[in-house]
């Protein structure tokens, strides 16, 4: 038996509403998305999605919730360690709106998996993947697709939150991530058609703490090794990351809206 309180969504969003409007508010809940990726980045702009009313979310991540998640990840607390980050964080949304339309999908979105997403059938594409990779084969692919694509770039190394900026991809420096993306793109020779908007930091300090935590290695001795760098992270910036995401999301719809209704869309 679910004991747990029925709220309608009329008294859960009354604040989001008094500030956007009963239209804005209509088309928020219509809104199909899509996030890849919820650790740090994507399950806090997946929350802030659902908490302005968001209802159709989809969220596709495949790995599971480790302890070292905790420090930053919004669904990880020591209750949800081995558990698949997607249910976990499912379980969070559906919390704060029962009425939400969550789709977890256990999947990492790469090369061989990108066929079996039709994103072209959703609104928004949110991208918060750490693989370069994978990172790389869906900028290409939801740039052309159709949908508005929103891209994280790394949220790692960083601690002044006043230095989280957004821009148009091409034109961000300061960023290694982002440098490193349009690198591997020129290399594929296909340039997306459409530019697009990126949540990025231009601070990159230097790991601090000792080497064996995590098995975490300096840049500098990852790249003579050829292993994977783990880098430090913080859950304020993380989360600013997120959430400006899911920001630029509702900002985009409300800016539609009203653009539809003084006739300029």
């Amino acid at each position: 038996m679910n004991d747990m309180p029925q709220y309608a969504g009329k008294e859960i969003f009354q604040r989001t509403e008094l500030l956007l409007g009963g239209d804005v508010m209509s088309a928020l809940a219509s809104a199909n998305v899509i996030i890849f990726g919820v650790g740090g980045v994507g399950s806090w702009c997946a929350e802030g999605l659902v908490r302005s009313g968001v209802r159709r979310l989809t969220i596709v991540d495949s790995d599971v919730v480790g302890v070292s998640n905790i420090n930053r990840q919004l669904m990880a607390t020591v209750r949800t360690v081995g558990r698949p980050k997607v249910d976990a964080l499912k379980d969070r949304l559906l919390d704060i709106n029962p009425e939400a339309e969550i789709s977890a999908v256990d999947k990492v979105y790469s090369e061989e998996t990108a066929a079996e997403f039709d994103i072209a059938g959703y609104d928004y594409v949110i991208d918060a993947i750490d693989t370069l990779k994978n990172k790389v084969c869906l900028i290409i692919n939801a740039s052309d697709a159709g949908p508005v694509f929103f891209s994280s770039m790394g949220a790692a190394l960083k601690v002044d939150p006043s230095r989280v900026r957004t821009g148009n991809f091409w034109k961000v420096r300061d960023c290694p991530l982002g440098a490193a993306l349009r690198k591997k793109i020129r290399q594929k020779k296909r340039i997306p058609e459409h530019s697009f908007t990126c949540v990025y930091g231009d601070e990159v300090l230097e790991n601090r703490g000792g080497r064996d935590i995590d098995g975490a290695a300096s840049r500098r001795e990852a790249a003579a090794s050829g292993k994977a760098v783990i880098n430090g992270t913080t859950a304020p910036v993380t989360a600013i990351f997120g959430m400006t995401l899911a920001g630029l999301v509702i900002n985009d719809i409300y800016r539609r809206t009203l653009d539809r209704e003084e006739g300029n869309g």
